[in-house]
């Protein structure tokens, strides 16, 4: 899993994917933060993505399969969190920085 990608590409592959992010993993926003936005990454860097997903789909099940085919779709290991779930003394300078797909 070490290919190489810009934040756009990223970013393409997620728009690209939201019909089924939606309606296979219940994934209503979707956003990039951390080394990819700074243009900090490294080739083995991971992507941070957090996420909010209708009701019904907030299954540890469903973050786990999301998570792998987030990892399938971009070939990069995945660093995924639910947005309510983001400690709140890091939740303002992550949505400060967080580009949306």
């Amino acid at each position: 899993m070490a290919r190489k990608f810009s934040l756009k590409d990223i970013l393409n592959i997620l728009k690209d994917s939201k019909k089924t992010l939606s309606e296979k993993y219940g994934v209503t926003d979707i956003a990039v933060f951390g080394s990819y936005i700074r243009n900090e990454h490294k080739g083995k860097s991971d992507i941070d993505i957090f996420v909010e997903l209708k009701r019904e789909f907030k299954t540890f099940d469903n973050f786990m399969d999301l998570k792998f085919y987030l990892q399938k779709i971009t070939s990069k290991k995945i660093d995924l969190v639910i947005k309510e779930s983001i400690r709140k003394e890091l939740k303002p300078s992550i949505l400060k920085e967080a580009i949306h797909a």
